[in-house]
């Protein structure tokens, strides 16, 4: 099959389709007991994303169980920076155990090829194609440089930002430095990603949404469209790009030479439509917490984002954030149902 016949290939390039494509972020996870007994096989969270078979098992679980509409690959956005010379542990969050604190240690950050760096990934995309024989789409990914750069500078998760945001108004000539290093790492992650068989790529800058939009065209915008703009075989494979929280963003992320744009749960998506539907395609954005709710809630409140995009092309459906762990996986299937069934043309 080619690539452009695939339903969700096709929605993201604004093509006509039969239905709404849906997948779900973080859909091989830990709300999966199957998951779980794979990640114990493993031993850890960093040993499972560097074992190319048991990371593809993972991947495709969902499509086997869920029978979602793409396979997107089991993996971390910060693994490519432990090839830079970042020490990353899970415990269970996050945490780099030697944070960027000078241009001493920008300076330091090295570009190498994914090829050496993280040959794994490579490896689960090919074994993740050759098991699913093309059934459905192959999803890669990347973190933004934006929410990249800020684990690096905090060293783990934050909600306020603070040692980043200083660095980036107190010391802009570094952040700037930082920024760009990590650009071209992430252009030829997603590359080696495309050349290895992801046949969509999405860009997590979870983050960048803190920022109001004047700082978001200065030490964001430029990197994002440069990453966008140099990606292999654009007019076959299309890019996605997600902020949560970025609402104030939207026009600008539609600029940024991204095919697609992922919406959080908390902005209608049928406003969105309005305000950049005609420039890119539209991923989203039913609330992750409403997969907790009844059977009958899911469905009302995937009828309610289907029927605000109005039968258009141009529309992946998916969650405004990350599937929770605790959610039952019976109300996923309900999710995953209802958009079938509701999206019919």
């Amino acid at each position: 099959m080619d690539n452009h016949e695939h339903l969700l290939i096709r929605a993201a390039f604004k093509k006509p389709v039969e239905r709404t494509p849906v997948w779900v972020m973080r859909q091989a996870g830990r709300y999966l007991s199957e998951y779980r007994a794979v990640r114990e096989q493993a031993g850890d969270f960093l040993s499972l994303c560097m074992n190319p078979e048991l990371a593809a098992e993972v991947s495709i679980q969902p499509l086997e169980l869920m029978e979602v509409d793409a396979v997107i690959m089991f993996s971390d956005i910060l693994t490519p920076l432990m090839g830079m010379g970042m020490e990353l542990s899970f415990d269970p969050s996050p945490k780099f155990l030697n944070p960027i604190k000078s241009e001493r240690d920008i300076e330091a950050l090295k570009l190498v090829d994914p090829d050496v760096s993280t040959p794994y990934v490579g490896k689960i995309l090919n074994i993740i194609r050759k098991e699913i024989n093309n059934k459905v789409p192959v999803i890669g990914f990347a973190g933004g440089p934006f929410t990249l750069a800020s684990y690096l500078v905090e060293g783990e998760g934050s909600k306020l930002f603070s040692k980043f945001i200083k660095m980036l108004f107190d010391s802009p000539q570094a952040a700037h430095a930082l920024m760009s290093k990590l650009t071209q790492m992430t252009i030829q992650y997603l590359n080696y990603q495309i050349e290895n068989g992801a046949q969509m790529v999405q860009l997590f800058d979870t983050w960048a949404g803190i920022l109001p939009i004047d700082d978001y065209m200065e030490f964001v915008f430029p990197y994002v469209s440069q990453i966008f703009s140099e990606l292999d075989k654009k007019s076959e494979v299309p890019s996605v790009y997600y902020i949560n929280g970025g609402h104030q963003l939207l026009k600008a992320m539609s600029k940024t030479g991204a095919t697609v744009v992922g919406l959080d749960w908390r902005y209608d998506i049928g406003i969105a439509n309005q305000l950049i539907g005609k420039d890119v395609a539209l991923q989203g954005n039913l609330n992750p917490n409403i997969l907790f709710c009844r059977p009958e809630i899911i469905k009302k409140k995937t009828a309610e984002i289907l029927s605000k995009m109005k039968g258009e092309n141009g529309h992946i459906f998916n969650l405004g954030h990350g599937i929770d762990k605790n959610v039952n996986p019976e109300h996923l299937k309900c999710m995953i149902k209802a958009v079938k069934e509701l999206s019919k043309r």
